[in-house]
């Protein structure tokens, strides 16, 4: 069966069955093992605008930029 044959069954369900779908469908995805991208304990840096304090300027003029327009 394809994802295009059940959704017409899915809309039509009840709001509370189809919260219940969507806790069995990510019990289900939680126990695949290939689910996970990530090697068990790799560092993987992420930018965060953690002290970046010029993109916070930068906002800023972006804003009273779009004031003044």
């Amino acid at each position: 069966m394809t994802l295009t044959e059940i959704l017409p069954a899915i809309r039509q369900l009840p709001t509370l069955d189809k919260i219940r779908l969507i806790r069995i469908l990510a019990e289900e995805l939680d126990t695949e093992k290939e689910l996970f991208p990530f090697e068990p304990y790799k560092i993987y840096y992420l930018p965060t605008p953690f002290n970046a304090f010029g993109a916070g300027k930068a906002l800023m003029d972006a804003m009273e930029m779009a004031d003044r327009s």
